[in-house]
């Protein structure tokens, strides 16, 4: 009788465990990223000298999702001359649709079985040309449009903040009017405190969570000195895109990351995903358990582009 107790006992704790298949099911979809896509300002030299090559080589290292950077053709002219001016400096002019129409950037993407969900863009136009961007996306099927950076003279003191508050309200209302979400893309600004406030959380404070998202550029912002599970978790709901690169050894900005230089100091310690010191796995896992939908390799303007992306791809499959 006993041993009969124990096998009948023994067979249904057996039968209620998950099998190997199914184990192996939980750890995949616990970890595994069905689609990586790339940030297009990785590589923006190569996109200038030749965009269908480009793209087929993100293609066959095995992108799937792309994320676009302006001005377009109808951006708002300001962009369209701080373009003109940067252009030089750079070292390369193009952007948008590299010189080709809108449609023959949808052809060459839907032959090489890539997408478009995401675009940067400035906030002049996200502000005055939401009805350009809302055709534009129609076309290229993109659901957010995103503004990679608050303009520099925007953001001076906490009053600022509070203006670009309101801004990013309307904005995020007339982008769903057009079918669209509006994100907000960090650098290292913002992330101190400013006159006893930290102007990043102000900014989540003053905005509507159902109409301003956010796309976390995890290296900007653990060089701001902020763990990016802590803001993943603080604000889980509102995280719907991740920029992701590693650093070669921890970092932080000599300043508050507020200008240019700060940045330009810090683009030496950017490596190929899985070859630095950032929780890559442990942030990755956080926001895949948050909500974030996609997650883009960003190495901008990185040498050997072919080398350099392929590693981060390899690394995050």
């Amino acid at each position: 009788m006993l041993r009969r107790t124990f096998l009948k006992n023994s067979l249904l704790a057996t039968a209620a465990l998950p099998t190997s298949h199914q184990i192996l099911q939980m750890l995949q979809s616990g970890m595994k990223l069905k689609k990586v896509g790339i940030q297009l300002f990785s590589l923006p030299k190569m996109l200038d000298q030749d965009f269908l090559g480009g793209v087929k080589m993100l293609a066959n290292m095995g992108y799937k999702e792309l994320e676009l950077y302006g001005p377009y053709p109808f951006s708002a002219q300001s962009n369209q001359e701080r373009w003109k001016f940067l252009a030089p400096m750079l070292g390369f002019s193009g952007s948008g649709y590299f010189g080709r129409t809108i449609q023959e950037v949808k052809q060459i993407l839907k032959d090489h079985g890539l997408t478009a969900p995401s675009a940067h863009t400035d906030l002049d136009t996200l502000l005055n040309h939401m009805d350009k961007l809302g055709e534009a996306a129609q076309t290229l099927g993109h659901k957010y449009v995103v503004l990679p950076a608050i303009p520099d003279e925007r953001r001076k003191t906490l009053d600022d903040y509070k203006r670009v508050a309101d801004d990013f309200n309307k904005i995020g209302e007339n982008a769903q009017k057009h079918g669209l979400r509006f994100a907000y893309h960090n650098h290292g600004y913002g992330l101190s405190p400013m006159n006893g406030q930290v102007p990043f959380e102000l900014l989540m404070a003053q905005t509507d969570p159902n109409l301003v998202f956010l796309e976390m550029d995890i290296y900007w912002t653990s060089a701001g000195g902020i763990d990016p599970l802590a803001y993943l978790d603080k604000y889980n709901k509102r995280y719907k895109a991740l920029h992701i690169k590693d650093m070669k050894e921890p970092k932080r900005f000599a300043g508050d990351g507020g200008d240019a230089p700060q940045w330009m100091a810090l683009f030496p310690y950017m490596c190929s995903v899985g070859d630095g010191v950032l929780n890559v796995a442990n942030i990755i896992k956080k926001a895949q358990s948050v909500g974030v939908e996609h997650f883009f390799v960003e190495q901008d303007m990185v040498a050997q582009p072919e080398i350099a992306l392929k590693k981060s791809i390899d690394y995050l499959r």
